[in-house]
């Protein structure tokens, strides 16, 4: 996410402070976005604070705005409820970016600015599937990319995709696919010598 005249938005010690101290007072002076997720929020925000490095502030929520970040389903900045889709496609992306490395509920949850049981029933609602089936999905579809396209052992790609835990990772991917890793690449090499 690129942000224009980035010097005028460096957060100032007394704007971290009203930021991990939630305060209301410093509602309206400013906001602060948060670049890992595309959120912002306002200063009172009771979303767990995100790492200081991670922030940007701004004079007002259209600045934010005009930016590409997105308004906090919790403290709702602009006045108005981000709908569900939007909120929800920003935590897909986020897995999307991240099924490599360790995800929960709370994890997320707290990235979206929300609870993870609203965060579980909204997600479920828009996408069809829990959050945790949904990364099991990216990171099952990963694995067969990889299974496909390289001669890894299959605990390696299961720790790349996520899975670090070789009999897991063997049993999530045969209930999703319904082969093993090796039989999924057995399959594929076959598929492919016999296609070319």
């Amino acid at each position: 996410m690129e942000v224009n005249d980035v010097a005028d938005y460096i957060v100032t010690e007394a704007q971290w402070l009203s930021i991990i101290q939630n305060d209301a007072a410093s509602d309206g002076k400013f906001f602060y976005a948060v670049k890992t997720t595309g959120i912002f929020c306002r200063p009172s925000c009771k979303s767990k604070p995100p790492n200081r490095e991670n922030i940007t502030v701004f004079p007002n929520a259209d600045h934010a705005l005009s930016a590409g970040y997105r308004p906090c389903k919790r403290c709702k900045p602009t006045g108005l409820r981000l709908p569900d889709e939007e909120w929800i496609s920003v935590v897909a992306e986020y897995i999307d970016k991240h099924y490599m490395e360790e995800l929960s509920l709370q994890l997320l949850a707290d990235l979206a600015h929300g609870s993870p049981y609203h965060l579980h029933r909204t997600f479920k609602k828009v996408n069809g599937v829990t959050p945790v089936e949904y990364i099991q999905k990216v990171r099952i579809e990963q694995a067969k990319s990889r299974l496909s396209t390289t001669s890894q052992p299959v605990a390696e790609i299961g720790k790349q995709v996520g899975l670090p835990n070789t009999p897991y990772f063997i049993t999530l991917f045969k209930k999703l696919t319904g082969l093993t890793p090796a039989n999924y690449r057995s399959l594929h090499t076959t598929i492919s010598k016999g296609g070319s």
